[in-house]
């Protein structure tokens, strides 16, 4: 599996888990909105490295969004 590949499905796993942590409301939301960020952090270096500039500014807005709800559950 070459570097792209583990990037995008790492990527996307950890975003379906930050789903389920804040979808199943059972406290763990800190730790799903940090799973949010290392998801677009993933898949934003795989947009990069890719040249899906749109699959890359969406991924901003979800660190971003990332970010603030880890600030917001602190």
């Amino acid at each position: 599996m070459n570097k792209n590949k583990i990037l995008e499905w790492t990527g996307v796993i950890t975003a379906i888990v930050y789903s389920l942590l804040v979808a199943l409301n059972i406290g763990a939301e800190f730790l799903g909105f940090a799973l949010l960020l290392i998801s677009a952090i993933l898949i934003g270096l795989w947009a990069y490295l890719g040249n899906h500039r749109g699959i890359l500014l969406l991924q901003i807005f979800y660190a971003t969004a990332g970010i603030i709800g880890m600030f917001r559950w602190f």
